[in-house]
């Protein structure tokens, strides 16, 4: 299925012209909303960025619309995310992979989610049923609402994200427990809105303890169909995740830090053929308006198959595209401070140390591909926000940990 770009733009017109004005809650907070809307000036730098030369390359990138709408026990939640338009050709972010761009991130679809969501209860027994386009119950939080701008390597390891799908989720006080169907194919252009006779050939399992307010615990699994060969004939993946999660509110101070572990096994025909693997920690400390955040990552990926632009992988993708696997350290730091001038503007500044070996004795060559085996990225520039801010992704109804994070 595909979006009419005329279709795009009216939708995304109408939202852009309200999104800085905030619906407020009536009737004693049984219903409200909010629209919201945020767009990132970036300018990055990579030493070496390919062939031992370096790259400095501008962007406007994750131009978000979104949407907040509740009514007693109902709720809906959409994204609009304009990539498709301004990161055609990618990101220029080292380390990460996915849907045919290396060493770019690639753009999100258009329409990034929208789901509707039927709660009843809440905690400490509740249950709701949600469904649409989204984020499947599985792993941690999409990047966008994290810390960094720079997505980190093990995306495509750690979420399942732009998908059909039906989910169910059972809150008994601190216990969550999600499940979830989704069509498996991976977004194929910022258009796709994902093969509609493949939904249901996936499926997901989450479970969520909070033993306490601050902090988050879950483990999760993902058998994915075929994601990377939309007609369902490629590579399947059992998918695991485990992380912890701790978010508090202090008196002089918000601090934020994430742990998480993920694994990817891919099979052919029952066969084991691939397993990739990340541990990832960060955190941030906030002060006043500043914010301070560090992310170290270690993340193995394949190699895959080129083509004659050296950013892009062949596509469809199977199993003999992949000439090798690669393991890369890296170590990021971000620097931020928010100034509030009508709207939400936060200056920031990001460095990253990457190291990247190849761990299986292929053809890649690490140090003659990029011109060495360490490489550096700087990046500058500033968000701008205005109205209501996405603070959590990929949990919905009673799968949120608090009812301030349904509202935030």
């Amino acid at each position: 299925m595909r979006i009419g770009s005329a279709a795009i733009r009216l939708c995304t017109a109408v939202i852009l012209g309200s999104s800085a004005l905030p619906v407020q809650a009536q009737h004693g907070g049984s219903a409200g909303g909010g629209l919201g809307a945020r767009a990132i000036g970036l300018v990055t730098h990579a030493t070496p960025a390919l062939g031992g030369e370096s790259r400095t390359e501008g962007y406007v990138t994750q131009p978000l619309l979104m949407a907040h709408a509740s009514w007693w026990a109902l709720a809906a939640h959409v994204i609009v995310n304009l990539e498709g338009w301004t990161l055609e050709r990618g990101e220029l972010n080292a380390s990460v992979a996915g849907e045919g761009y290396v060493d770019r991130r690639h753009p999100h679809t258009y329409l990034h989610e929208a789901i509707a969501v039927l709660r009843v209860g809440g905690n400490p027994l509740g249950a709701s049923i949600a469904g649409g386009r989204g984020f499947v119950p599985f792993g941690t939080d999409d990047p966008m609402v994290r810390p960094f701008v720079k997505f980190p390597a093990n995306h495509h390891l750690a979420q399942v994200l732009e998908r059909q799908v039906v989910m169910g989720a059972l809150r008994a006080g601190p216990a969550l427990l999600e499940v979830s169907t989704f069509n498996g194919d991976e977004p194929t252009d910022p258009e796709s809105l994902g093969r509609s006779e493949r939904f249901g050939d996936s499926w997901s399992a989450r479970a969520t303890l909070l033993p306490h307010e601050t902090v988050e615990v879950q483990v999760s699994f993902a058998d994915v169909e075929s994601p990377e060969h939309a007609p369902g004939n490629g590579l399947d993946q059992r998918k695991w995740s485990a992380s912890i999660r701790f978010e508090a509110e202090r008196r002089r101070s918000d601090v934020y830090a994430l742990v998480e572990w993920a694994r990817t096994a891919e099979y052919n025909q029952g066969r084991k053929v691939f397993v990739f693997q990340s541990f990832l920690g960060e955190g941030a400390v906030s002060r006043g308006a500043t914010t301070a955040a560090l992310r170290i990552e270690r993340t193995t990926r394949p190699e895959e198959e080129r083509l004659p632009d050296p950013f892009r992988a062949v596509r469809p993708h199977t199993d003999s595209n992949i000439i090798g696997v690669t393991r890369w350290h890296i170590a990021s730091l971000r620097l931020d401070h928010q100034l509030v001038v009508g709207v939400r503007v936060t200056p920031f500044a990001e460095a990253a140390v990457l190291n990247v070996e190849e761990i299986t004795g292929s053809i890649f060559e690490p140090d003659a591909f990029y011109g060495g085996s360490t490489m550096w990225s700087l990046s500058v520039g500033a968000r701008l926000e205005a109205g209501r801010r996405h603070a959590r992704a990929g949990r919905y109804g009673v799968a949120l940990s608090s009812v301030q994070d349904e509202h935030r």
